[in-house]
């Protein structure tokens, strides 16, 4: 997520259902250099971010052949932003504003938490 904030606050959420183990990122672009420096269980992004958008780093996840669960958490559900990322492979979404116990139960779909 591009912000702080909401970076800040996701980071609690996960550090309230034991997740400890983050790598944040302000931008796609950051998002992208990261993931291909490291291994990770999931990915979490926003859909609207600068340099690479969510969809942007969701594609370019999945080009890599990488099947690793990636959550848009973001505020857009707009029909066909939905199914553009679907088509694109995106995992799952979580809508903007969430709490701790929404987000257990998107990650508790897709990892062991």
């Amino acid at each position: 997520d591009d912000s702080g904030v909401m970076r800040t606050i996701i980071v609690r959420s996960l550090n309230a259902i034991g997740v400890t183990d983050i790598v944040q990122a302000a931008d796609g672009a950051e998002v992208i250099e990261k993931f291909n420096a490291g291994t990770f269980d999931i990915v979490l992004t926003d859909w609207n971010m600068p340099n690479k958008t969510g969809l942007e780093v969701l594609k370019e996840i999945r080009a890599k052949g990488s099947d690793v669960p990636v959550i848009m958490i973001t505020t857009e559900n707009e029909k066909g932003r939905v199914v553009e990322a679907i088509q694109a492979g995106v995992t799952d979404y979580l809508a903007k504003p969430f709490d701790k116990d929404r987000l257990r139960e998107k990650l508790e779909k897709y990892t062991t938490v």
